[in-house]
Order: C-alpha cells, then structure tokens, then sequence
C-alpha cells in the first residue's frame, strides 16, 4: 500500500544548493510522504497551486495535507518533521532560541542566493521568474 503524501515541497530545480539539499531529502525514509514539486519546472504554475509567483521563487513554501502552508524555517521543521532522521531537528528547531537562530541564517541565505550557481544558462535564466526577481 502506497503512503498518503503529507507534504509537498517546492524547490527552485535550477538552484544547486537547493536541488542538492531535495536530492538528499529524497533519499530519506519518509520521502514517499512527500511530493517533491520543482517550481521551475515549465508544467508548474503558481497561481494553479495558490501561491503568490514572486513569493514562491523567493522563499521555501510546503504545503501540508490540510492545506495549509508554512514558508521559511517553519517550512524546513515541516519536512524534518516527516523524515524520522530529522525529527530531532524540527524538535530543537522549534525551540524559540533556536528558530530565531535559524531565521537569522535562513533571511541571510534568501539574501545571497541569487547569486549562488545555478544549472540554467543565459538563455534559459531569461525565462525564469527567479531570473525576473533577480534582475527586475
């Protein structure tokens, strides 16, 4: 019997530092209770999902089962959540200090990530509305 998709994560595929952190995710036990969603993949589309498409490109969103959906750090502690190998971390992530902690990192990484390599070219970038975010 296959597992109920608890979450669904969406990730910037054209990111390396993003795609690299999914891929080992995706290994996880508990993997199969997450759908794994690229959001620049050319089928997805933001507004079909009900999320903002600036927004979407800017920062990590997952969206439980309920629907409801949690952005930044509470986004990660969500998928921790679901993977027993991290459970602790979404236990000691909740903890005030810590997840101010994690905010502070995770605003910084938001901050340089534009500039972090990516697997699209010049051409390919021109069509992405992280590309418009960057340069717009």
């Amino acid at each position: 019997m296959k597992n109920q998709i608890k979450l669904k994560v969406y990730y910037d595929g054209l990111c390396k530092v993003c795609s690299k952190e999914i891929n080992h995710y995706k290994r996880q036990v508990g993997a199969d209770q997450i759908e794994f969603i690229d959001i620049c993949s050319s089928q997805f589309q933001a507004a079909q999902e009900g999320l903002n498409p600036h927004k979407i490109h800017k920062i990590m969103h997952v969206r439980r089962s309920d629907g409801t959906i949690l952005t930044r750090v509470d986004a990660f502690i969500e998928i921790w959540k679901v993977l027993p190998k991290y459970n602790f971390l979404a236990k000691i992530a909740n903890k005030r200090f810590f997840k101010m902690g994690l905010e502070v990192f995770y605003s910084a990484f938001v901050a340089v990530r534009p500039l972090l390599p990516r697997y699209a070219n010049a051409s390919q970038c021109q069509d992405s509305p992280y590309c418009e975010l960057k340069n717009g």
